[in-house]
């Protein structure tokens, strides 16, 4: 389950960018959903995503299709489906975004050009949308480029909001990474470590790691809006799942969203070979990673094989998985290089799943690599995502799992 954080705030983050002079103050509670006589009227909870026309990264980034879908219409479909938002809108200066944002079931809000300039910020787009919104008590802002969210998450934070009385939740991913001062140019000085002490360097499963914004949501009651704060007040973060947060922000990124190979090896089976008596190999693996590679074929994903061992192609083959491999490989690199080149393929467009120190170039090379739980230390270092399950117990099916996340919610934003 995912881990929430709550509590009081004691800082507070000002969303334009520049020093807040100290914590905005205490906030009254909305007469709209507090202390009326009679019945009380639920807050309205608005989702808003905000979808500029301009991009000085990608044009019309916010509707450029990802798997056959335009962008936004991932988390649109997210926000509808989670059925906790009394309306859903974007914000927008561009005429085919609008019509996409209405395809997929949105309202729509056309932003004055005072905050649709390359230096307008997000608060500025927000502010105003509530300024021709009085009906709008609570803004989850949404970020376009966040394909993965999922309604789950929606559903959770708001929740927050309405039942627990925070003001403000706003979405982070937990890192494993380890961060030193940076040092100028020219300057004659040493980096010093600034989260961790490299004499006892710990392990990754021994480190809780670091919470750090990811941007996919920012969820905050009117009053701090309009007070020039997305975080304050009563004030908590909601950590998000490390698949489910993805920003797709930048037009390398594209590619990691839409895996087309999975390169294998020492996950299929549990490492270990048995000898019948007449001195033939036999091997154990889970019929679930079977499986796996089975509905990743029938999704269109190119499934092959590799490994460093001198096994038998024919013993691979009795397994019936109908892919290509390569044994006996001292250079996986190599051979996955010339797979790549093979199929047109860059390499943010190869998935890698290995275990061994033979594997460690290949995992850092591809766009999404990922290692078993028991994979050694230098594959478990090269890569972002180790999995729950061992390698021939399941971590197989777990990363074709993963990578399904993506290929879902194409389905589920399709409009209906």
């Amino acid at each position: 389950m995912d881990s929430v954080e709550k509590g009081a705030a004691t800082s507070v983050s000002n969303p334009r960018g520049r020093p807040s002079r100290g914590r905005p103050p205490k906030l009254q509670r909305n007469s709209r959903g507090g202390q009326g006589r009679g019945v009380e009227k639920p807050p309205h909870l608005a989702a808003l995503v905000l979808a500029r026309g301009g991009s000085k990264g990608i044009p019309l980034k916010n509707i450029k299709h990802l798997a056959g879908v335009p962008l936004i219409g991932w988390v649109l479909r997210a926000a509808l489906d989670s059925g906790v938002f009394q309306s859903v809108w974007v914000s927008t200066d561009h005429d085919e975004i609008e019509n996409v944002a209405k395809q997929f079931g949105a309202q729509v809000h056309r932003r004055s050009s005072e905050v649709s300039k390359d230096s307008s910020t997000s608060l500025d787009a927000i502010m105003e949308f509530l300024s021709y919104h009085n009906e709008v008590d609570i803004v989850g802002n949404i970020q376009a480029t966040s394909p993965c969210l999922h309604p789950a998450d929606l559903q959770k934070v708001a929740e927050m909001i309405r039942e627990e009385g925070y003001d403000s939740v706003f979405s982070v991913v937990r890192r494993h990474q380890f961060r030193w001062s940076e040092i100028q140019k020219g300057v004659r000085e040493v980096t010093e470590p600034l989260n961790l002490n490299p004499a006892k360097r710990p392990r990754r499963q021994d480190w809780d790691g670091e919470l750090y914004e990811n941007g996919s949501f920012y969820f905050a009651k009117r009053h701090l809006i309009e007070m020039g704060y997305l975080q304050g007040g009563k004030m908590a973060y909601y950590e998000m799942r490390a698949e489910y947060s993805v920003d797709i922000d930048v037009d390398i990124d594209w590619p990691i969203a839409e895996q087309r190979v999975l390169s294998i090896d020492g996950c299929l089976t549990n490492g270990h070979i048995y000898v019948s008596g007449d001195q033939k190999e036999i091997i154990s693996y889970d019929v679930k990673d079977a499986i796996g590679i089975s509905l990743l074929k029938k999704s269109g994903i190119e499934v092959r094989l590799i490994s460093e061992r001198a096994c038998s192609k024919q013993t691979l083959s009795s397994l019936k998985l109908d892919c290509k491999m390569e044994v006996n490989v001292p250079d996986k690199l190599a051979v996955v290089d010339e797979w790549r080149k093979e199929m047109g393929l860059c390499w943010k467009e190869v998935a890698y799943l290995g275990n061994e120190v033979s594997d460690e170039e290949c995992l850092k090379k591809v766009g999404l690599s990922a290692v078993p739980a028991d994979a050694c230390s230098t594959a478990q270092k090269a890569v972002g995502y180790i999995c729950k399950c061992n390698g021939g117990r399941g971590a197989l099916r777990e990363f074709a799992e993963h990578i399904f996340l993506l290929m879902e919610k194409v389905v589920n934003s399709c409009p209906k």
